[in-house]
């Protein structure tokens, strides 16, 4: 039986890898810049600074797309408790540098979104600041994980969100909307990568338990939700529209990356890891 090691002893044992792993990301990432991406012009005041306050027909946006960038900014605006989440359990070094990282980039994702929002009138500027103020409000926890449990299941939040952006693309809707979800999809796959290489090193230093942490993290995997305006949850409403399909979220998220930790091919796994890795043989695709 392999020995179990401490989150404490796991984070320094992956302290190197988590030093080469943000260098890398870092040097992928492509530098852009929100504001790049708002239609400034299309901007005017509101009744507040005399200008005209929003009304439905001022929206050129279809239904699918508006649902689908109002759960966007609901979600990354609640960045706060998502960053004490994963802060808490990465409060040394390079994991550190690599939490201030993550939180920056996905806080570029909420502050494109919204002023896009705002300046061409898209969604209804108060309905979207009261769901904004309910969902921080209400906040985000996890249950209490251990560490390669954290690092699995960002790998796979991640991996699922780029999915969601990429079905946002993929709707055709303006050629503004499709460049901002392929924008943000291209940063969610390089921070799945980076928790898909940092779960692969664990894997290398703890097979089994490791593997036990991904298939706990594979029966439990919720996406983060947001309540909308009408009580039904972000998940129902965009399976309704095709953007995020829960049902296939085991050939889209799980399978990809256990297929690139060598999950089905590994031979170094005790009895715990044999266990754990049989528990996802449906996924083996």
């Amino acid at each position: 039986m392999q020995t179990l090691l401490t989150d404490r002893e796991l984070l320094e044992s992956l302290a190197v890898d988590v030093e080469l792993n943000l260098r890398k990301h870092v040097e992928a990432a492509e530098g852009w810049q929100p504001h790049e991406f708002v239609p400034w012009d299309d901007g005017r005041n509101f009744a507040f600074l005399g200008g005209t306050d929003w009304e439905p027909e001022q929206s050129e946006l279809s239904a699918d797309a508006k649902l689908a960038l109002t759960v966007c900014v609901l979600i990354a605006d609640n960045l706060p408790s998502y960053h004490r989440e994963i802060g808490k359990y990465l409060r040394t070094g390079a994991w550190w540098r690599w939490v201030g990282r993550w939180t920056a980039e996905e806080n570029r994702h909420e502050i494109m979104i919204r002023n896009y929002l705002m300046v061409t009138r898209s969604v209804d500027p108060v309905e979207l600041e009261r769901l904004r103020m309910d969902h921080m409000t209400k906040g985000f926890r996890r249950p209490a994980m251990h560490l390669l449990d954290v690092l699995a299941t960002c790998a796979f939040e991640e991996a699922a969100s780029a999915v969601r952006h990429r079905n946002i693309a993929a709707l055709g809707e303006n050629p503004m909307v499709t460049a901002m979800a392929d924008r943000i999809a291209v940063d969610d796959e390089l921070q799945s990568v980076f928790f898909a290489n940092m779960v692969a090193a664990g894997l290398d230093l703890a097979p089994d338990q490791t593997m036990r942490a991904i298939a706990d993290r594979v029966a439990d995997f919720h996406v983060p939700t947001v309540t909308l305006a009408d009580g039904r949850s972000s998940d129902e409403v965009l399976a309704e529209a095709g953007l995020y399909d829960r049902a296939k979220e085991g050939e889209l998220v799980f399978t990809p990356l256990l297929k690139r930790w060598n999950v089905f091919t590994r031979s170094d796994f005790g009895a715990e890891g044999e266990k754990a890795r049989d528990e996802l043989t449906h996924l083996r695709g």
